[in-house]
C-alpha cells in the first residue's frame, strides 16, 4: 500500500489514478523510512506530497499488471541488477536532463537515461582485527588463494550483489577465468553460503571464520544495533581491488515509470535526489556514498577509510548477470 511520506493511505493498483496536480507516487525496494529524510525534504523545499509503496518484492510484475493504469511515478530500488530489469521489462522511460547529467557521472547512469545513480556501496572485505593483517587482503583475485581455505564466509552465490561481483570479475578476467576464481573461493569457504552481510560479520566475530565480503553500508548498520556493536568491532573494513581496475561499487538508483501520471513532478524529485545537498542527506541515512560533484560522504563513512572506485559501466556489468549465474550454477557454489 502507499504511505503518504510515513502516513498509510488506501490505493486501488488497477484502478485509474486520479491524482492532485501536488502528489507523486513512488514504489520502492528501499524501506520508507530509509527515504523518509529525502521526501520530507523535498515535500518542504517544493510543496509537492510525496506518497511512497515499499515494495519488498515483485515490483515488476506488479507494474506489468498495472499496465497504463499504474500509479508510479518512480521507482527506487538499490543494485544494478533491479535497476536494469525494471528497465529491461519496458516499465521506464528515458528522461533528458541537464540537471541530471551535471550531478550523475557518466558511470552511474543508463546512457539513454532510463535510470540514475543516487549513491554507492562498496562490496568490501571484512576481516578479523585478530587473525587478519590488513596487508593481506588486496584484490578480488587474491581471495581464491589456498592461504585463505577454511577462512572465508559469504551470502549465497545467486544474492544479487554476489552476482554482481562475479558480474565484474567475468569483465576484467573473461568467463573461464572468472569460472576459475568462482571455484577457488568456493574452495576456500568456512561454511556454505547463507545469510545476509552481518551473518557474516556475526561468524568472523564467533570465530566461524576469518574475512568475509560485505558491502561498506552494513557496517553503520551494526554500529547502530547496540546487539551488534561487537560484531562490528571485531572486524576492519578492507578495499580490494581488481588487478587492472578498482573496488567493486553498486548502486542505488532511481527511474521514471513508463506511464507516470505525474511527470514533472518526478522530473522534479529526481533533480532534487541528485543535487549535491540531498545525495549527503541520502547518503549519511543509508550509510552510503554520495555521488555528485562537490558532495561528501559523512564522517562516519570517512572513517572507514578511502578507495577508488571500479570505472566500469554498471551497464556493462548488468549484461553479463546470466553468464554470472550460470557459472554459479556450473560450480555449485551454494551446494
Amino acid at each position: 500500500m502507499f504511505l503518504r511520506a510515513t502516513t498509510a493511505l488506501t490505493a486501488l493498483a488497477l484502478a485509474a489514478p486520479a491524482f492532485a496536480e501536488g502528489e507523486l507516487n513512488v514504489y520502492s525496494y528501499r524501506q520508507p523510512e530509509l527515504i523518509a529524510p529525502l521526501t520530507d525534504a523535498f515535500t518542504e523545499a517544493t510543496g509537492i506530497t510525496v506518497n511512497v509503496a515499499y515494495l519488498k518484492k515483485g515490483m515488476v510484475e506488479r507494474m506489468k499488471a498495472e499496465g497504463r493504469r499504474s500509479p508510479a511515478d518512480l521507482v527506487f530500488t538499490v543494485d544494478i541488477s533491479r535497476l536494469s530489469a525494471v528497465v529491461e521489462a519496458g516499465l521506464t522511460q528515458p528522461v533528458v536532463s541537464d540537471v541530471l547529467e551535471a550531478n550523475v557521472p557518466g558511470i552511474y547512469h543508463d546512457p539513454e537515461g532510463h535510470w540514475w545513480g543516487l549513491t554507492t556501496r562498496a562490496r568490501i572485505v571484512y576481516a578479523s582485527k585478530d587473525r587478519v593483517d590488513p596487508a593481506e587482503v588486496t584484490s578480488y583475485e587474491d581471495l581464491a588463494d589456498p592461504k585463505w581455505k577454511g577462512r572465508i564466509c559469504t551470502r549465497s552465490g545467486t544474492h544479487p550483489y554476489t552476482v554482481a561481483l562475479l558480474s565484474a570479475v567475468i569483465h576484467h578476467q573473461g568467463e573461464e577465468a572468472a569460472k576459475t576464481w568462482l571455484e577457488g573461493v568456493k574452495s576456500n569457504l568456512a561454511r556454505k553460503p547463507q545469510g545476509n552481510d552481518r551473518a557474516q560479520v556475526k561468524a568472523i566475530w564467533s570465530g566461524e571464520c576469518d574475512i568475509s565480503l560485505g558491502n561498506t553500508y552494513y557496517m553503520g548498520k551494526m554500529l547502530s544495533d547496540p546487539d551488534q556493536v561487537a560484531w562490528a568491532e571485531s572486524v576492519n573494513v578492507l578495499f580490494p581491488e581488481f588487478e587492472d581496475g578498482g573496488t567493486h561499487v553498486n548502486i542505488s538508483g532511481v527511474a521514471m515509470a513508463k506511464h507516470a501520471p505525474n511527470r514533472d513532478n518526478a522530473l522534479k524529485m529526481m533533480e532534487f535526489l541528485t543535487s549535491p545537498q540531498a545525495q549527503e542527506i541520502y547518503a549519511e541515512a543509508n550509510y552510503e556514498y554520495p555521488i555528485a560533484p562537490g558532495s561528501e560522504a559523512s564522517e562516519l563513512v570517512k572513517n572507514w577509510g578511502t578507495y577508488s572506485a571500479d570505472e566500469v559501466n554498471l551497464m556493462t556489468l548488468a549484461a553479463l548477470r546470466p553468464t554470472a549465474l550460470r557459472l554459479v550454477e556450473e560450480v555449485d557454489f551454494d551446494g
